[in-house]
């Protein structure tokens, strides 16, 4: 598994520091934020501030676009998709719960899933006529603000005024019911940067659901299906 390595980390190694200055096309350096060593001997992976990832060999001649697998015992293993899945969920965790729009039940949540939402899309308003199901499982459902059109569209306005509201988790029902929304959407809210972090962190379309290992899942899920997924169903 590629081993994710901060920034300070990567000053003590000599060979990942040339690498970093060494990184050029036309010229030009490229925006590295980090890059660290793989199992393939002489190559290694590079991610950019863009969130563009590739690989390359120690004097950054070639490039390589495209996962990593091992060829393990029990069958290929993605190690490029291990890397994504450790890195997506770190920065997920990192979100303080006052920038979430947050649903649990009574009891202390079994698992927590995080989903990037746009109150206009229609299958984001499926999903959350199955969030009191799955807070009655023990599923906490986080939400995330992903405006699928961008932040010029009516649904990144409408998420502003969710995240703007007194009470935010009443005004995503609200949303979410199509019904429509009073308040402005100028306070202080991190649905720009929500929207930049998904795009970073894969996201294309939404509902767009982040499992607790990091692992990403596109579109609607049913929550007996979620519930599976999570492991709930075995207990």
């Amino acid at each position: 598994m590629l081993a994710a390595l901060s920034l300070p980390a990567l000053a003590q190694d000599p060979a990942i520091e040339q690498l970093t200055e060494r990184l050029e096309v036309d010229g030009q350096q490229m925006p590295v934020e980090h890059i660290e060593e793989t199992p393939l001997a002489g190559f290694y992976a590079v991610r950019l501030e863009t969130g563009e990832r590739f690989y390359t060999d120690a004097d950054g001649g070639y490039f390589l676009v495209g996962d990593l697998y091992e060829n393990a015992e029990g069958g290929l293993v993605n190690l490029s998709e291990q890397a994504r899945n450790a890195e997506r969920a770190a920065r997920v965790a990192a979100i303080p719960d006052e920038e979430r729009v947050i649903f649990r039940g009574t009891d202390e949540p079994k698992a927590r899933v995080t989903v990037f939402t746009d109150t206009t899309c229609p299958y984001c308003r499926r999903l959350h006529e199955e969030v009191p199901r799955l807070n009655e499982m023990g599923i906490e459902v986080d939400y995330l603000a992903f405006p699928r059109g961008g932040m010029s569209s009516p649904g990144a306005r409408e998420l502003q005024q969710v995240w703007c509201a007194d009470n935010p988790s009443e005004a995503m029902s609200t949303a979410k019911r199509e019904e429509a929304l009073e308040g402005n959407a100028s306070c202080d809210n991190p649905v720009e940067e929500q929207y930049h972090l998904g795009m970073q962190l894969g996201v294309q379309g939404t509902p767009a659901i982040v499992l607790p290992d990091g692992r990403l899942v596109p579109g609607y899920v049913p929550a007996e299906r979620l519930a599976t997924m999570l492991g709930l169903n075995d207990e």
